[in-house]
């Protein structure tokens, strides 16, 4: 293919042209990303034929930075086109290009085009799983090639945001957006906890029968938690903390920090503990947003509630 000549004129530095490319798998994230981007001030093109890319980039810089997406539905698409695509962008001072690659494993990519029944851009006949392997062959050099990887296996949309705002927020000091989440120990800390909180020691509500099928989002729940004569000097610890070096954090240019909150099963102590912070925070003034990891897979498959292991009835537990 050959592509129309780029404009090469040496543009001021603060003009320079911030560019990300945004690559990977089908099925990996990439439209989640493209909104993410639009979210965060950049001009998002999805989709766009690389032979149409140089004639978009002459001219004048744009004002905000620019945000393509490209895969295999793209015409004229390939990775020796995409990469010789790259090496001119690189070559000339009036861009500054970042090449964004998504990746995912191919168990959950196969079970992601299996729960959507959606075709695979690369599959006419055949199993989708032939389909995936081949386009991950064909993008190999490409990831080879990337500024950012970021694997969204394990990623929810949230978690998925709250990476790329780290690497490609336009304005890293002008907000601290805190997520305050909960989960269980025995499902491991969540990916990209920066400050984290046991609260496995409080009364368990999961002794209470009329308590156990609810969760810290209910008054009932919040209450018996806060009853704990240890419950009030806790909170209080950890907000005066927190108030503390959150202004720290700002100033430092951190763009978000995650706090999360774990107790055995991620169902009572720890989402209360998280709903009441974040409340608290928010009354402060900091940007908030919640996540309960465990809530959010109950939602999708119904799981086992916090048992207390190795505890007794309004116990403190293991």
């Amino acid at each position: 293919m050959s592509m129309p000549a780029m404009t090469t004129d040496i543009k001021p530095d603060d003009q320079t042209q911030r560019l990300v490319l945004i690559t990977g798998p089908s099925g990996a994230g990439r439209s989640t990303a493209i909104n993410v981007l639009e979210d965060l001030g950049y001009e998002a093109i999805d989709n766009l034929p690389l032979s149409l890319v140089p004639r978009l980039l002459d001219g004048p810089a744009r004002p905000v930075p620019l945000a393509l997406g490209l895969d295999v539905r793209n015409r004229d698409f390939s990775a020796a086109n995409l990469i010789e695509l790259i090496d001119r962008l690189t070559r000339l001072p009036a861009y500054e290009p970042e090449v964004l690659f998504l990746d995912c494993a191919t168990e959950q990519l196969l079970r992601r085009f299996n729960e959507t029944r959606r075709r695979h851009p690369l599959r006419s006949e055949g199993a989708p799983l032939d389909a995936i392997l081949a386009e991950r062959d064909m993008l190999a050099p490409i990831k080879a090639r990337a500024d950012v990887l970021v694997d969204t296996s394990e990623l929810s949309p949230h978690d998925l945001k709250a990476e790329l705002a780290r690497w490609f927020d336009t304005e890293p000091g002008r907000r601290l957006t805190v997520s305050v989440q909960s989960f269980s120990y025995k499902r491991g800390v969540p990916r990209g906890v920066d400050t984290m909180f046991d609260c496995r020691f409080l009364a368990n509500p999961h002794w209470e029968p009329s308590l156990r099928p609810l969760n810290g989002c209910d008054a009932a729940v919040q209450e018996y938690v806060a009853a704990d004569s240890r419950f009030a000097e806790f909170f209080d610890r950890i907000l005066e903390l927190l108030l503390f070096v959150l202004p720290a954090h700002l100033e430092e240019g951190k763009a978000h920090l995650v706090i999360g909150f774990g107790c055995t099963g991620g169902q009572h102590r720890s989402v209360t503990m998280a709903e009441k912070m974040a409340d608290a925070l928010a009354k402060a003034g900091w940007q908030v947003s919640t996540r309960h990891r465990e809530l959010e897979r109950r939602e999708k498959a119904p799981a086992p509630a916090d048992d207390g292991q190795n505890a007794s009835p309004r116990a403190v537990s293991a």
